[in-house]
């Protein structure tokens, strides 16, 4: 999976968009200035995210993009497969499978790249733009667990053995 520049501005935008929910439309132009995107292709993002009916655009003075849905309710994979199409380096999960059962001697290459295909895809299948705003992504998630463990082990050597160094 490569993820094109275009997704990763679409992504960004649609952030801009989740962190605004509950103020309305927002003007293209203040969609590019805060993101530092390049405002023509943000228009063209957002056409055809309004196209798969993720944002809607608003007409007049008070106009702009919004998100057509709550950020909870919008999967990023949504986005970057509308964005930048599969998620494998294959075509789909499905061509992999074929590729499992018919090629025998690299059956074990293409389960990798099932496994890898189908860990990108829960991932992202799992986090929605919510959760992106409120930093509560999977790894952020694991990431704070992490550091709670190594405190708690960095204590445990001092309390073996009643002092620091036996």
């Amino acid at each position: 999976m490569k993820i094109s520049q275009k997704g990763l501005y679409a992504l960004q935008a649609m952030m801009m968009l989740a962190r605004h929910h509950h103020q309305g439309a927002i003007k293209i132009r203040e969609i590019a200035y805060e993101e530092d995107l390049p405002e023509k292709f943000l228009e063209l993002i957002l056409l055809e995210l309004k196209n798969a009916r993720m944002v809607e655009s608003v007409r007049g003075a008070k106009g702009g993009y919004q998100l057509r849905r709550d950020p909870a309710e919008i999967r990023l994979s949504e986005i970057m497969r509308l964005i930048d199409g599969p998620l494998a380096p294959f075509a789909d999960a499905e061509q992999l499978r074929v590729l499992i059962d018919r090629d025998l001697p690299h059956r074990s290459l293409y389960q990798v790249f099932l496994d890898v295909r189908d860990a990108v895809a829960h991932i992202l299948d799992n986090t929605t733009l919510a959760d992106l705003i409120s930093g509560t992504t999977p790894r952020a998630s694991r990431g704070r667990r992490a550091a709670k463990k190594k405190e708690k082990g960095s204590v445990l050597p001092m309390v073996v053995g009643g002092h620091k160094g036996e």
